[in-house]
């Protein structure tokens, strides 16, 4: 099945550069190009696309406010944020707000193809250091007792994705399947209630199961 794409920027050349590279993978369709937040909340609710690569800077509602607008509406869709700069506080703001990851305009087409298949897979690692600097930023409500509640493997698998280390990465270092790590994440997930590898981090970090100077 494939993954259907909505793009959201204000400038011609950009918008163009993106659908460029999307369609360089079967795998992705493109639905929509809008140019503004309004007209993305719009598409959204009529269409319901699977994946929206999300423009931060674009007048009147940022991607940010858009974003925002959209995940709480709208929780199923994926939003990966397009920008030209690595600024910690849009990237910080970014992940609060909903999205699930960011690329920057100037990477590689082949960087952007191989991290949206892993956004979609559910598998996109997130760098140490911004997990910590979402740690520092923003509070994570936990129940202690859930740490106990996970087996060993299952804490291994956590400090693992806290590393950074998508479920193929850790399939190989701890010598089990892809499908394996799947379904341990799947639990770990529940145990610990949390929705994405985002708030696991960030509640490894918590814990001091991981540590950022690791």
């Amino acid at each position: 099945m494939k993954t259907r794409v909505l793009v959201v920027d204000d400038h011609a050349h950009a918008r163009e550069a993106i659908c460029d590279i999307i369609s360089m993978d079967e795998q992705f369709e493109i639905v929509g190009v809008v140019t503004n937040g309004q007209e993305a909340i719009a598409f959204t609710e009529q269409w319901m696309p699977d994946l929206i690569l999300m423009d931060i800077q674009m007048p009147d509602m940022d991607g940010l406010e858009t974003t925002q607008r959209i995940k709480l509406r709208f929780p199923y869709v994926k939003i990966v944020m397009i920008t030209v700069s690595d600024d910690m506080f849009h990237l910080l703001e970014a992940l609060k707000r909903g999205a699930q990851g960011y690329l920057l305009k100037n990477l590689a087409p082949s960087t952007w193809i191989d991290y949206l298949r892993s956004i979609v897979s559910e598998e996109a690692p997130l760098s140490r250091e911004l997990a910590f600097q979402i740690l520092k930023d923003v509070s994570l409500t936990t129940k202690k007792e859930t740490v106990e509640s996970l087996t060993p493997r299952e804490r291994e698998i956590l400090s693992h994705v806290a590393s950074g280390l998508t479920n193929k990465e850790i399939g190989e270092k701890l010598n089990i399947s892809e499908h394996t790590v799947k379904n341990h994440l799947k639990n770990i997930l529940q145990k610990l209630q949390v929705q994405n590898r985002v708030q696991l981090t960030r509640y490894a970090l918590q814990q001091g199961i991981v540590t950022n100077k690791e």
